[in-house]
């Protein structure tokens, strides 16, 4: 695997597990640019975990770091379909992941090119190199089948997780 379409159609691949399991459809992969390699992946865990930090893009650094025994990523490239949070991007920071790739925009949620624009503050000491990938359309509809079927079936009232954002 080498290039960017692959890597973020694995990510689609663990959005669509998530799904599967009724997690909000968000996958992401850290991949070694040097190698072409997937260092390790993640997708959406709240609801399976209990944990509210177990967005997909957190899921995939806690693996890393535990195969790298070091929660500096330096240099890996993280794929995501969705645009990180202002959690997830905090957690980028402190990783010094190199480079983000995300496949659909988050205007509600989402921390990089929208809402805070996290890596812009003049308080961030971290400055990942930030691009909008491949399958921006095939993430977004994954995304909003979900929202509309959790809406239909009501369960998005019991939760309150009836927008975009993880």
């Amino acid at each position: 695997m080498s290039d960017k379409s692959t890597y973020m159609r694995r990510a689609l691949e663990l959005a669509e597990e998530a799904a599967a399991v009724g997690e909000v459809p968000v996958g992401a992969v850290l991949v070694d640019p040097e190698t072409g390699n997937i260092v390790a992946e993640g997708r959406n865990g709240p609801i399976e975990r209990h944990d509210a930090t177990a967005h997909a893009e957190i899921v995939a650094m806690r693996a890393a770091s535990i195969i790298r025994e070091n929660y500096r990523l330096m240099g890996l490239h993280l794929y995501t379909t969705l645009e990180p949070c202002t959690m997830c991007a905090g957690a980028i920071a402190n990783a010094r992941i190199e480079r983000i790739i995300y496949a659909a925009e988050d205007v509600k949620g989402g921390a990089v090119t929208n809402g805070v624009k996290f890596f812009e503050q003049p308080t961030c000491h971290w400055h990942p190199e930030v691009e909008q990938g491949p399958f921006a359309e095939e993430s977004s509809a994954l995304l909003q089948s979900f929202f509309r079927a959790r809406r239909k079936s009501g369960k998005a009232q019991m939760t309150g997780d009836d927008n975009q954002s993880e």
